[in-house]
């Protein structure tokens, strides 16, 4: 009985550990989903996963943690039209514009501090 008790609470703690870590934004009371970027010295890191997102509107909260004058570079994926860019003091957090995201996704990168584009391209309806 102990064992049967204990692989329940060992795999109970493993499906919401793993809930936790591929948590997919979520909208704000606006309808406008959040998502929760850190950029650090040559990379960005998410808070939720940025897999599956759906066409609509988002807002993308960068939080400078690299120490230094950062920026921010928002572009449409397949176009390449600007979308938003701004720079970043150390430890400071800004929102870019509200943005229409369409099947044709977006990427991110720091102008700044070069990083690699970021690339949401895998927008499903």
């Amino acid at each position: 009985m102990k064992k049967l008790v204990l692989q329940f609470i060992t795999l109970t703690v493993l499906v919401l550990s793993l809930n936790v870590f591929a948590a997919t934004p979520e909208k704000n009371a606006d309808g406008v989903v959040e998502i929760y970027l850190d950029q650090h010295g040559g990379h960005f890191s998410a808070r939720d996963t940025l897999a599956s997102l759906k066409p609509g509107k988002y807002q993308f909260i960068i939080t400078n943690k690299a120490g230094k004058l950062v920026g921010f570079q928002l572009q449409n994926f397949t176009t390449h039209e600007a979308l938003d860019m701004f720079p970043l003091e150390p430890g400071e957090t800004l929102k870019s514009d509200v943005i229409n995201v369409t099947s044709e996704g977006v990427r991110f990168r720091c102008p700044i501090n070069p990083t690699p584009w970021y690339d949401i391209d895998g927008i499903q309806g």
